[in-house]
């Protein structure tokens, strides 16, 4: 069993294990229970009935959350030539061509979202092993394999809170939502549409109830249970 600091175990026994929460009930003692001295990050986690070994009921998307995700996002774009001048103009924090790709494949991951031009994939292919586990190998499924004159927008929503998502092999999906140091009502907003954009990921192999289990959570602090249907059917307004 893993040995939990005093400050944990503290705060861990607010939570009976019994207990289920409403979204706006769970954020709000998350907030109240996070005591770390840093602000902490606040996740939630979706244990789903997805069957991952079928590649149709893996579940993989993007969103972006409208109160961003209360920290600073590198973003890195391979690109050459024009685009690579149109994506140092947007913000992008590295770009390049060859010595990047060379600058990666040797391990170098400082950076938080990976984006290309189409123009320079095949380039970047044998770099599936080094960003493929860290989910940040450009890719069109999620939005990240990007023509030139979709630069500048696609930059920017990365910086503001782009958010992508997918199943993990336990078929859990795990995603941010925010800072404890957001308001309540922001931290809804988030959450509401990082749920809108999974449901509306739901692979129709899935039959039945498609999410299992759901805890929100902060950096250093106890899982609190959600309750399910409550959560899958919060919209957007």
């Amino acid at each position: 069993m893993p040995k939990h600091s005093r400050r944990y175990s503290a705060v861990a026994e607010r939570v009976p294990e019994d207990s289920i929460y409403q979204p706006r009930e769970a954020i709000d003692l998350l907030k109240e229970l996070s005591t770390a001295k840093f602000d902490e990050t606040v996740e939630v986690h979706l244990r789903t009935t997805a069957d991952v070994r079928h590649a149709e009921q893996q579940v993989r998307g993007v969103t972006v959350l409208p109160h961003g995700l209360g920290k600073q996002v590198r973003v890195l774009v391979f690109a050459n030539g024009e685009a690579a001048d149109i994506a140092r103009q947007a913000g992008a924090d590295f770009v390049g061509d060859d010595d990047l790709i060379a600058q990666v494949e040797s391990g170098w991951v400082e950076f938080d979202v990976g984006l290309a031009i189409p123009e320079i994939m095949s380039k970047i292919g044998r770099l599936g092993r080094v960003l493929g586990r860290r989910g940040l190998m450009p890719n069109p499924r999620t939005g990240t394999l990007v023509p030139a004159r979709d630069l500048p927008r696609v930059i920017q929503e990365s910086k503001a809170g782009r958010l992508e998502f997918r199943t993990d092999r336990t078929a859990i999906i795990h995603g941010q939502f925010g800072k404890s140091s957001f308001e309540t009502d922001s931290l809804m907003d988030n959450l509401t549409v990082f749920m809108d954009s999974v449901m509306r990921e739901r692979p129709e192999a899935v039959k039945g109830a498609f999410i299992k289990s759901a805890y929100v959570t902060s950096s250093m602090g106890p899982g609190i249970s959600v309750d399910v249907a409550t959560l899958q059917a919060l919209k957007p307004e």
